[in-house]
């Protein structure tokens, strides 16, 4: 059995401890935010935050993070408000979506590194592919979220559609991530 926090949820998985975490978070514990894209850890569809870090969740195996604490797309925040999230929705980035969630882990990662990241950074972090061709909304979104996230902006987003605001707020509890301190 291997055991670890994902969302703030203690979890414990009976599964063979080689089974991708990608795998783990979709079947077992129904997280399907988190994408299958290439299964090679190319594509970056995938993306989630293991103890602060952006990992290819198809190329983790559950057996290696016993201990840790893993956010998917839906601890990121439930209403959008997350200044990933928020950016990209006002910025118009996604189109089909099927990238967003693992684009929306990744940058996260990086804007918890670098409040104020350069155009370059963003490029190298998000290595993440995207069929529909968002790359150049990309960079200015994700300047908006960093902006976003120090105060020097602001954006309304509404919830998801059939969920009202205060109890999407409500159905995720606040995201604690180590500090490694």
């Amino acid at each position: 059995m291997t055991r670890f926090t994902v969302n703030n949820q203690p979890i414990e998985y009976r599964l063979d401890p080689q089974t991708p975490l990608l795998w783990a978070l979709r079947d077992a514990s129904n997280l399907t935010g988190t994408k299958y894209g290439c299964g090679s850890g190319e594509c970056g569809a995938c993306t989630v935050d293991i103890d602060g870090v952006p990992r290819r969740s198809c190329q983790v195996p559950i057996g290696t993070i016993e201990g840790t604490f893993v956010t998917t797309i839906e601890g990121l925040s439930r209403d959008r408000s997350h200044p990933v999230q928020a950016a990209l929705i006002a910025s118009n980035v996604p189109q089909c979506g099927y990238c967003i969630p693992g684009i929306a882990m990744a940058a996260a990662a990086l804007l918890r590194r670098d409040r104020a990241p350069s155009d370059e950074a963003i490029h190298e972090t998000l290595s993440n592919l995207c069929r529909c061709g968002i790359q150049p909304r990309l960079v200015d979104a994700i300047n908006r979220a960093a902006a976003l996230a120090r105060g020097d902006e602001t954006v309304s987003v509404a919830a998801p559609p059939g969920i009202d605001r205060d109890d999407a707020a409500r159905a995720v509890p606040a995201l604690i991530v180590p500090d490694g301190n």
